[in-house]
């Protein structure tokens, strides 16, 4: 790539996602309050700055924080986390540097999401060649309404999804650097050293970077093994053609992929483990707190919790133990009967996620005076934040990956594996929980890759439009779909960031009874 090239294919990214963070950033602290699981893990951030791990709250910590008063908000006991730190730490950033306001719990959710536009454009050049296409691909992730909810709220799936995008794109930058070189197995992989921590820190937001992991560690052996293959084919041809090339390289399935595979766990695997271990260090510091409140009366943490264990690595000995132990409620806590049975009104089935079949509204005020909004006499007026996406890009999108699927079945290019196992790992695994509340809002991390598939077809007719007729055509196809994704955005952005607007308006914006 030339120099120009390679200028012109940062430049269109970054100035992409700095339209995606001005549009994050615009009236962020609105509205003034604790909306949905921010009650969690605002508070649960300004508690890892203030005491290193997560306290419990008092019951009015909510009204306190919201009219800024900061003193007397925790009691001193350890409270019972359902996700690791790692996401709260990147909410504390933002805390620390602004203050515990709506504005300070809520901008790294924001600059994470606007990064996010960026190595999303940046992935899909990588995959296409193509600096518009890259750049297309960043817009639709920029003007989707649930990324960009989700992306002005502080929960966690937004720093969940930065890292799975973030770690799948350090893996096809690695499978481009192996390309370049297979005569030879390279042992040294800064990529895919970078993918593992990337994977370690979504796994330290939340458990379920755990399904990606291990389905993108299946999808780069195979890259390499595959690619490996062909390469010794080649040789293996060029050889018999010709007696004066070079020997061709020894292949075998099982010595290939283990040459192959035992590097990838190290790399992927391990140093995940470490990094997802290190989000757990406020545990790991004050364990001796969990240790009496949760492990005091219950057997199978051992006696270490009142006679601790003595010698120079007993107490590293200790704290690990009571992590095991952590670890074993909160898996019983996600997939126990504690939360089996239990309802929602916003929770929703997998199987319509794709099509936005059930939005949640974070954040509802019904009935407010026709004067707060200027509607005429008699009527009301509504505020809400919606977490919906945006239907021109979804609904494309949700086509694209069932294209993507035939595609790759058809054409066995390696390409085609980002978005498909993208969007199996990120939102099959769900339907394994129908059984307790899940939400809609959990496929914001498949909203990236269902993007990569609707633009490797974008790609597809780009290559194709060889004709001044076909070029019009594809021209005017992505042009109408960018005019949609604009349009719907401007029209669902009032929704989107607590706009007080006449409940006729509002409900304009319903299209489907399941929307309200």
């Amino acid at each position: 790539m030339e120099a120009r090239d390679r200028v012109v294919g940062w430049l269109g990214p970054a100035a992409v996602a700095l339209l995606a963070l001005g549009l994050r950033v615009w009236h962020l602290g609105r509205p003034n309050l604790l909306v949905f699981d921010e009650t969690y893990y605002a508070k649960d951030a300004y508690s890892l700055l203030q005491h290193g791990y997560v306290q419990d709250f008092v019951s009015d910590a909510n009204e306190k924080i919201v009219d800024g008063v900061l003193t007397g908000l925790t009691n001193g006991q350890p409270a019972y986390i359902a996700h690791p730190d790692g996401g709260k730490w990147l909410i504390a950033v933002g805390e620390a540097i602004f203050g515990m306001n709506s504005f300070g719990w809520r901008i790294s959710a924001a600059v994470v999401g606007a990064l996010t536009v960026l190595v999303l454009a940046r992935l899909v050049l990588r995959l296409t060649g193509s600096v518009w296409v890259g750049c297309l691909a960043g817009l639709l992730l920029c003007l989707d309404g649930l990324h960009f909810v989700m992306s002005r709220t502080a929960l966690l799936d937004v720093f969940l999804t930065f890292w799975v995008v973030a770690g799948v794109a350090c893996l096809v930058a690695d499978r481009d650097a192996v390309r370049a070189r297979l005569d030879a197995y390279v042992r040294w992989r800064p990529w895919q050293l970078a993918a593992g921590v990337c994977f370690g820190m979504a796994v330290g937001t939340k458990w379920s970077g755990l399904y990606v992991l291990a389905a993108f560690g299946v999808v780069v052996v195979g890259w390499e093994v595959l690619a490996r293959r062909t390469h010794a084919r080649t040789h293996a041809a060029d050889r018999a053609n010709d007696e004066g090339a070079s020997p061709a390289p020894r292949f075998g399935w099982v010595r290939t992929t283990l040459a192959t595979g035992l590097p990838a766990f190290g790399y992927l695997v391990l140093v995940a483990l470490v990094v997802y271990l290190l989000t757990w260090t406020g545990f790991l510091l004050h364990q001796e707190a969990y240790a009496v409140r949760y492990g005091l009366g219950d057997p199978s943490w051992g006696s270490y919790v009142s006679s601790p264990t003595p010698g120079f690595l007993g107490g590293v000995l200790d704290a690990f133990r009571s992590l095991w132990h952590f670890h074993v409620m909160v898996f019983d806590f996600h997939t126990g009967s504690y939360l089996a049975g239990k309802t929602h009104p916003y929770a929703s089935n997998p199987a319509g996620w794709l099509l936005l079949e059930r939005p949640v509204a974070f954040d509802a005020q019904f009935k407010l005076p026709a004067t707060a909004c200027g509607a005429p006499e008699g009527s009301t007026c509504i505020r809400e934040v919606t977490a919906l996406g945006n239907p021109a890009v979804w609904w494309p999108a949700a086509v694209a990956v069932v294209a993507a699927v035939v595609a790759w079945v058809r054409t066995r290019d390696g390409r085609w594996a980002v978005p498909v196992v993208g969007v199996a790992a990120g939102w099959l695994p769900w339907f394994g929980s129908t059984d307790r509340p899940i939400f809609s809002f959990y496929a914001v991390l498949v909203v990236p890759f269902m993007i990569v598939a609707l633009c490797l077809l974008v790609d597809e007719a780009r290559r194709w439009a060889d004709t001044a007729q076909r070029r019009y055509a594809v021209g005017l196809g992505v042009g109408l779909l960018v005019v949609a994704v604009v349009a719907c955005f401007w029209y669902f952005l009032p929704i989107w960031t607590d706009r007080t607007i006449p409940y006729d308006a509002w409900l304009d914006r319903m299209w489907f009874r399941r929307w309200i």
